[in-house]
């Protein structure tokens, strides 16, 4: 079992930075891939970000985020960042952080097993 809590959202002005920590409880975080998704409000929940358990070995980012988002992780505190910077107003949404097992890194919601219970992200223009 994992828990999984975010933080670090907020109200941002387009073109500034912000950073979403996800702290996960349990001794056996290295092992799990981890990723970050979005949902703005009416739209299905999308991939963001995504990284392997061992860190450097595996990332991958949605196009959309691509350049501007930075995913990484300290497994000496179990967290799991998001460094999201040049934000846009179609960055705003509730981000939720994500945990698998696996040998993959997947990019659907429906392989992460376990789930954060989301950070607001609002971005004004």
């Amino acid at each position: 079992q994992v828990q999984l809590v975010e933080s670090g959202g907020g109200l941002v002005q387009a073109g500034g930075s912000l950073r979403l920590s996800c702290v996960a409880s349990g001794r056996t975080f290295s092992s799990y891939n981890m990723g970050w998704f979005r949902q703005a409000p009416g739209k299905e929940r999308e991939f963001a970000a995504a990284i392997s358990w061992s860190g450097g070995g595996s990332i991958r980012y949605a196009d959309s985020v691509k350049g501007r988002f930075i995913i990484s992780r300290d497994n000496t505190k179990n967290t799991v960042y998001l460094q999201m910077n040049s934000l846009k107003p179609e960055d705003t949404a509730v981000y939720y952080c994500a945990a698998q097992l696996g040998s993959l890194l997947p990019n659907r919601a429906q392989e992460y097993t376990y789930w954060g219970q989301g950070t607001q992200v609002t971005v004004s223009s």
